[in-house]
């Protein structure tokens, strides 16, 4: 473990050298949403709505079509990002306390000269560390007219959630040393659940008739148990606190299904639309500042979310849509504009690439890999070709069963380690992953080779079923 001795060296460097050595690094802006699927962008090719700010991230910079959340779930994702670890070595599977003492990529670029700041959605109920200045959301956080927490204490800003952070955000770096780079996390609480736009953005898509995803009627056949007892369903789980109100008496079956995907679906592209005008108002200041030439940029969601697709809403699941990242990246002068990576990223590759980007010596103990090569159009001839899922939650919130699995560049294994159920797809013939192909005897040295390849994955790294037990799983009560 390297870590800690790293940590500490940065520390103790002589603090004016760090500066000076840090003054021509580029300045980082992490820009991350809560559950915004990549399908809901217009640059991944969305038929539901438009977003011409995270449009222009793409154009002038790169379009990653594959980064996956390892575990796809609001605060283990977080803490898979700030320290570039899997969840059973991170210490936060689920909704528990992230212990702030533990290394994080904040603290590494804080040590090392960058002015740190963290704003919006932590979720994570431990106070952040390794931060110049913070200002976050208590738990999930409201709307409108929200409570924040700071070092100071409380405070309630009057407003819309979206606009607040990204003003929070704007007032940081206008207050920033001028004589230091800065890392900023903006962190959006939209489009999280219950969906809650304001005036403007809601009037935008009141009247829309937002096209069905093709697997809105999804009927699981050949899949196993989990999909069918989980609890995340547009029809059956979906409530009057989400469609802002009862449905028409009269609707029943396909038709209700129908009514209450049209409202889900008009609420939460309106708040999605909320957050592309305010990546707008970042890019903007960044420009008026002259910033952006020396700025890396990322937009990204902490994972991706079903937007009807096999019926569901919510995340969790290792199908695609619900680990998938949108990830969109500019940086001037090294990514090419209008490039599109297609290699596959994680998001514990994160916090290596922030190391990399600020010209600091990536940690032995972190587990992803730095994405500055594929960021300069170079894919190493030993990029992943695999990697490795685990989600815990189970029972959880919505009944999903604990799993975890193997994805590829054209397969995917899951299995249900608390029902001892497997799937398995084939993602070149059926990327929507409809056709469940375990007990097809044609597919058993596909089975095989998968098997072998996940308990590699698991031995490389270090997961020994960690908290597989749920008894044994650390407090999942989130900070209020």
């Amino acid at each position: 473990m390297r870590s800690l001795p790293f940590l500490t060296t940065l520390l103790l460097a002589p603090l004016a050298a760090l500066q000076a050595a840090a003054a021509k690094r580029p300045n980082i802006l992490y820009i991350m949403s809560d559950d915004h699927a990549a399908h809901a962008i217009s640059a991944y090719g969305s038929r539901l709505n438009q977003t011409p700010n995270l449009d222009r991230l793409a154009k002038e910079g790169m379009r990653f079509d594959r980064v996956f959340a390892v575990n796809s779930i609001c605060t283990p994702s977080r803490a898979c990002i700030l320290t570039g670890k899997y969840s059973h070595l991170n210490g936060v599977p689920v909704f528990n306390r992230f212990d702030g003492s533990q290394p994080t990529v904040a603290k590494y670029l804080q040590a090392a000269g960058y002015h740190t700041g963290m704003f919006g959605k932590w979720h994570l109920e431990s106070d952040p560390t390794g931060f110049d200045k913070w200002t976050i959301l208590p738990g999930q956080g409201d709307y409108f007219n929200p409570a924040f927490l700071e070092a100071g204490g409380r405070r309630v800003i009057t407003g819309y959630v979206t606009d607040i952070i990204t003003d929070l955000s704007i007032e940081f770096l206008k207050n920033r040393p001028p004589d230091q780079p800065f890392f900023l996390m903006c962190h959006h609480k939209a489009p999280h659940r219950n969906w809650q736009p304001d005036a403007k953005h809601r009037a935008m898509f009141a009247n829309k008739e937002i096209p069905e995803p093709a697997t809105l009627f999804d009927e699981y056949a050949g899949r196993t148990d989990a999909i069918r007892e989980c609890t995340q369903k547009v029809l059956e789980n979906l409530g009057s606190n989400d469609t802002k109100g009862p449905p028409p008496a009269a609707l029943l079956g396909d038709a209700l299904k129908r009514w209450k995907y049209q409202r889900y679906m008009q609420d939460y592209l309106a708040c999605v639309q909320s957050v592309d005008d305010n990546v707008g108002r970042l890019l903007d200041y960044l420009a008026q500042a002259g910033l952006a030439e020396n700025t890396l940029v990322i937009y990204t969601s902490d994972q991706g979310f079903f937007l009807g697709d096999h019926g569901l809403y919510d995340k969790r699941f290792m199908y695609e849509e619900s680990i998938r990242m949108p990830f969109l990246v500019r940086w001037p002068g090294t990514v090419k504009p209008g490039s599109v990576q297609s290699a596959m990223g994680i998001n514990v590759d994160f916090a290596p690439t922030f190391m990399e980007v600020a010209g600091l010596p990536v940690p032995a103990d972190m587990q992803g890999r730095s994405l500055v090569p594929l960021l300069k159009g170079e894919r190493p001839a030993d990029w992943r070709t695999s990697w490795y899922y685990r989600y815990y939650h189970d029972p959880g919130d919505h009944n999903t069963r604990a799993h975890y699995g193997v994805r590829t560049e054209t397969h995917k294994l899951i299995y249900f380690w608390t029902k001892d159920q497997w799937e398995l797809y084939d993602l070149v013939k059926d990327p929507a992953e409809l056709h469940n192909l375990y007990q097809d005897p044609a597919q058993a040295d596909t089975v095989a080779k998968l098997k072998a390849e996940l308990q590699r994955l698991k031995k490389e790294l270090k997961d020994d079923d960690q908290f597989a037990d749920q008894s044994e799983l650390p407090s999942k009560k989130p900070r209020q």
